[in-house]
């Protein structure tokens, strides 16, 4: 099928985040149907492998550093240019948190650990989603006058933070705050703005928890129970980059799962 009907793909994507777990699963299905991609990550030596492995192109940078977003970013859009430009950016990029309020021990949480989860979690998020518009708004705009989609990723902790999140917590929450007026702000330009918000995905850092801690939150899925898995992240976030009407929405990948207290 093609014309109106048919979403055209992008011209050129952008994961931030790429080198491991959801972003590096986008990556490879972006480049399995023939997208070309630059892979953003902080960590060089598996980000430069990962691109080598699938023929993409990478870009080093932290997203809680505004100039290495920024030089990654035009250094995606120059290389995009002949090709339509960058027309997706999905977003993985951040870092978990664990610490309470008040420790038994009576001391506080660090506040230095709170900015921490919120300068990498919360404002990179912002400073991707800038980088992002910027490079998409010069694009030619297709029939719907459309110039592209950003995808942010957020957790299921935004709405139901356990016992030691609130940094984690609050991180994400911001995230699915901003997602309708980035796109508010955004339509004028079309692109749109949308976020996914994961359950527990089996990644790299989930590998490292106890079987029993494990079965305990997996039995709190409705169907199925078991961890999401990164392919099931990157089929999703094809699907909102193909689905022109998807804006402003935060989509829950989670199996019905609710997180319980602790």
């Amino acid at each position: 099928m093609t014309g109106p009907d048919r979403p055209p793909g992008p011209g050129a994507a952008v994961v931030v985040g790429g080198a491991s777990g959801l972003g590096e699963a986008t990556a490879r299905r972006l480049r399995d149907r023939g997208t070309p991609v630059t892979i953003v990550d902080r960590d060089g030596e598996r980000g430069a492998a990962v691109a080598e492995t699938l023929g993409a192109s990478f870009c080093a940078a932290d997203v809680a550093d505004e100039t290495a977003v920024d030089a990654a970013f035009a250094a995606a859009a120059e290389a995009a240019s002949g090709g339509g430009g960058v027309r997706a950016v999905v977003n993985c990029a951040g870092i978990g948190w664990a610490d309470r309020l008040l420790r038994p021990d009576g001391s506080r949480h660090p506040l230095a650990g709170f900015e921490k989860v919120m300068r990498v979690n919360l404002v990179g998020t912002f400073t991707v989603l800038r980088a992002a518009a910027q490079a998409m708004a010069g694009n030619e705009p297709d029939h719907d006058g459309g110039r592209g989609v950003i995808v942010n990723t957020a957790s299921v902790a935004a709405y139901d933070g356990q016992t030691g999140q609130v940094a984690y917590a609050a991180s994400k929450g911001g995230v699915v705050a901003m997602t309708l007026p980035a796109a508010r702000d955004l339509a004028v330009l079309g692109i749109r703005v949308c976020t996914i918000v994961p359950g527990l995905m089996d990644t790299p850092l989930a590998g490292t928890m106890p079987p029993r801690n494990r079965e305990r939150l997996e039995a709190n899925a409705l169907y199925p129970k078991r961890f999401g898995r990164p392919e099931e992240f990157a089929a999703l976030a094809l699907h909102v980059i193909d689905n022109r009407y998807l804006n402003a929405a935060c989509l829950r990948l989670d199996a019905g799962m609710r997180m319980p207290v602790k």
